[in-house]
């Protein structure tokens, strides 16, 4: 009888154990599974609700890295593992510093505190640890099971991955760019230690897998587009970028027209590491799917697109500048490497030159032969005033030029995207106000009619509405074309509009003093205005040629 009792005592134990899992934490059996003796459950397969977020994203032997395990939306749990392993090798490595009572270390591969477990059931939101790293290891990802209860938990919960800084893989980048693999480069032969170079390659490893790497400066995201042509649109994308959590994530995605891409299931896709260091995103992975655009491009010919972007609660944003290209379609799996082309497409310079030269000169100009030079000009040119002439010209010219910057714009993007922003918005205003603009100036009437003063209030009201919000689509503009960090170009037309504005307030003045005759001398062959005017011309040129240089380069 004693030794019935005596077995089936045994017998509880033992089930307790295999079922109810560890509630002190003593894990040690675990160690490299890292999997619960939790009787028939297994882990579940939703996005864990939890992360694990790291002080650093690189690290030297030695270093200390505060590691913290915590529940997205206030999720809690009762267990859990914690272990850093080497991304090649799947070792463990490293040991933890215990600074919270909720945790103890672990004794694991005959390494004390080399893992970090719970040491009681009760709800916890979070915890944290110091690891310390060791020498001789490269490349390292915390990894974690966590039990929500027993029946409910998630393994292989992943950080993003600290970088090594003594480590060879750490720093593959540029090695083996033509003699081992495809590289992409822009600008041509920066060094990857600039952060303003931005760099891709991609390496055949057989039965269609390729092994791809992307980096650059971006507060968001980098992504690498493979394209049929080089406008965007059914093109196969690969991001990498902040997700929800603000960890650094890998994604694939397909373009369709110039809408935000559809995300897609990763499909066969290893993520080998991912980084985030002095405002650099990094990303390794290797993938098998098959690179699917409009026309399946074969041999791997593909032109590559090259972005960066802005992101929000994971979200991906439109690029402020236009992606870099190569300069023809590319074998993916050939050994070369390339620089990108003129990452604007011509048509678009075309557009942007036009929209300066309208209204930062034609247009300017014969706005100030109509309102201060009518009378600097004493003489008329088929039988009208001659400053008329001269506003007329030019303001047919620079509607003209307008329309035609219009045009380019359409051709150039293939019609209207669904996702336009500010700058093509009111890009078609200032394109509407322009053409009603000389319209109704045609019907004016005469001047000695008693409704002249409203035709003259509303064309000036309106050409000044026009050049302001060319004066907005142009700065809109050259955020967009301009990919120096400086964004001088910005600053450039921010200065002719200072430029412009003095100018406008000493004519303004010459002409209130005139009116008052303080300063009227009708011996002077060159009347004040005059010299404004050409002191005016001078400046608005050197501004006007350092921007088209500008887009000229850009």
């Amino acid at each position: 009888m004693e030794d019935w009792v005596y077995c089936l005592s045994l017998f509880c134990a033992v089930f307790s154990a295999r079922v109810l899992g560890f509630p002190g934490g003593n894990i040690s059996v675990a160690c490299n599974s890292m999997l619960p003796s939790h009787g028939n459950f297994v882990s579940q397969t939703t996005a864990a609700p939890y992360r694990i977020s790291i002080s650093n994203t690189s690290f030297d032997p030695g270093n200390k890295i505060t590691v913290t395990l915590q529940g997205i939306d206030n999720s809690t749990f009762k267990g859990f593992l914690l272990q850093a392993r080497a991304v090649s090798g799947d070792g463990i490595v490293g040991t933890f510093q215990i600074i919270d009572p909720n945790t103890q270390g672990l004794l694991c591969n005959q390494v004390q505190n080399s893992s970090m477990s719970h040491t009681n059931r009760n709800s916890k939101q979070n915890v944290t640890a110091i690891w310390v790293a060791p020498s001789g290891t490269g490349n390292v990802q915390f990894r974690a099971t966590v039990v929500q209860n027993v029946s409910v938990f998630w393994a292989d919960v992943r950080s993003q991955t600290l970088v090594s800084s003594s480590s060879s893989d750490s720093t593959s980048g540029r090695e083996g760019c033509g003699t081992q693999k495809f590289c992409f480069i822009s600008p041509t032969g920066c060094n990857l230690d600039d952060p303003n170079c931005y760099f891709m390659s991609s390496e055949s490893l057989g039965d269609d897998a390729f092994k791809f790497e992307m980096s650059g400066l971006s507060d968001g995201y980098i992504a690498i587009g493979f394209s049929d042509d080089t406008q965007m649109g059914n093109d196969d994308i690969y991001i990498c970028g902040k997700n929800a959590t603000g960890q650094i994530e890998v994604q694939r995605a397909f373009s369709t027209g110039r809408t935000r891409p559809d995300i897609l299931p990763l499909g066969n896709v290893q993520t080998i590491m991912t980084s985030f260091n002095n405002g650099i995103i990094n990303c390794s992975f290797i993938s098998s799917n098959p690179i699917s655009t409009q026309l399946k491009a074969a041999s791997n010919l593909y032109f590559i697109f090259l972005a960066q972007g802005p992101s929000s609660a994971g979200q991906i944003q439109k690029h402020p500048t236009t992606p870099f290209i190569t300069p023809q379609k590319v074998n993916i799996s050939s050994y070369e490497a390339v620089g990108s082309t003129s990452s604007t497409p011509s048509i678009i310079k075309a557009h942007g030159a036009l929209m300066l030269i309208a209204w930062m000169t034609t247009g300017s100009i014969g706005m100030i032969f109509a309102r201060y030079l009518k009378n600097a000009i004493g003489k008329t040119l088929l039988g009208k005033d001659i400053w008329f002439q001269i506003h007329l010209s030019l303001m047919v010219i620079t509607v003209a030029e307008t329309i035609t910057a219009f045009v380019l714009a359409f051709v150039a993007v293939m019609g209207w995207a669904d996702d336009a922003e500010a700058h093509a918005v009111i890009g078609c205003i200032v394109m509407i106000l322009s053409f009603f603009q000389p319209v109704i100036a045609f019907f004016r009437p005469s001047p000695q009619s008693k409704r002249r003063f409203i035709f003259n209030w509303f064309h000036a009201l309106n050409a000044f509405v026009i050049k302001v919000l060319a004066v907005a689509v142009i700065f809109l503009g050259l955020q967009m074309l301009d990919p120096s960090p400086s964004q001088w170009m910005v600053k450039t037309m921010g200065g002719f509009v200072g430029w412009e504005a003095l100018v406008y307030i000493m004519l303004h003045v010459n002409a209130w003093l005139k009116k008052k005759e303080k300063c009227e001398d009708s011996h002077r062959k060159i009347k004040n205005e005059m010299i404004l005017f050409l002191i005016y011309i001078c400046g608005n040129l050197a501004f006007l040629i350092a921007l088209l240089v500008g887009i000229g380069k850009s």
